[in-house]
């Protein structure tokens, strides 16, 4: 059974979980499915192996914190530590899919916004002129910064796992982090002067790159 298999069969089996087990295993799940440079399948596998442990427990009136301790972060911490890595096959071909869909998400965002000026704001036209040279400097400044910003959210959302976290604070949390992570895209591409040779490109051919690019990167995630 592959990775995709185990993750159906893994969200199935959870709603026979009560809901304070559910709470307490799904921390673990998201804190040890976060642990980004694991084995997927191997993962897979151990989380549907205590999805399975927990549900014996429950069956015999247990609950989670009975079979798991009071300390699920160390506890994962442990699994974690003996999970295999990934092989460095699978590494590059993650790297390469998370770029391909974030350049795709970021011509898709381009396109939509194109069509908007157009129709609504009256602003733009369905062809636009691309400078070569600004287009090049804004995609290798914008990869890093969005490589960084997703290690941001992951480091986040790992740590919110096993905290009750008060709704207002993680609300206003996730919005200034929002506004962060916007204005630094939008201040690094202010400071980027156009120059390079000129390119007139139609709205329809940015979709069909952007479509292109997604199909790709989804082939990459069937691939690992």
């Amino acid at each position: 059974m592959n990775a995709k298999d185990l993750v159906k069969q893994n969200n199935e089996k959870r709603k026979e979980l009560t809901e304070e087990n559910r709470n307490y295993y799904e921390d673990m799940l998201i804190y040890i499915r976060l642990s980004y440079n694991k084995s997927e399948e191997e993962t897979e596998v151990i989380l549907t192996e205590l999805l399975d442990h927990l549900l014996e427990a429950q069956n015999e009136g247990r609950t989670a914190e009975d079979v798991f301790g009071h300390n699920p972060k160390e506890y994962a911490n442990e699994i974690i530590g003996e999970l295999p890595k990934m092989v460095t096959r699978e590494r590059i071909l993650f790297g390469v899919m998370a770029l391909f869909y974030f350049l795709s998400a970021s011509i898709l965002f381009s396109g939509i916004y194109q069509l908007i000026g157009h129709f609504f704001l009256n602003i733009d036209g369905l062809t636009k002129d691309y400078y070569i040279g600004t287009v090049l400097v804004k995609t290798m400044i914008s990869i890093p910064i969005a490589f960084v910003l997703l290690f941001g959210i992951v480091q986040y959302i790992r740590w919110a796992c096993f905290k009750k976290i008060n709704k207002v604070k993680e609300f206003m949390m996730t919005w200034l982090g929002g506004v962060l992570s916007f204005g630094i895209f939008v201040l690094a591409f202010i400071f980027v002067p156009n120059f390079g040779p000129v390119v007139s490109i139609p709205v329809y051919v940015v979709f069909v790159l952007g479509a292109v690019l997604y199909v790709f990167a989804d082939r990459i995630r069937k691939a690992i």
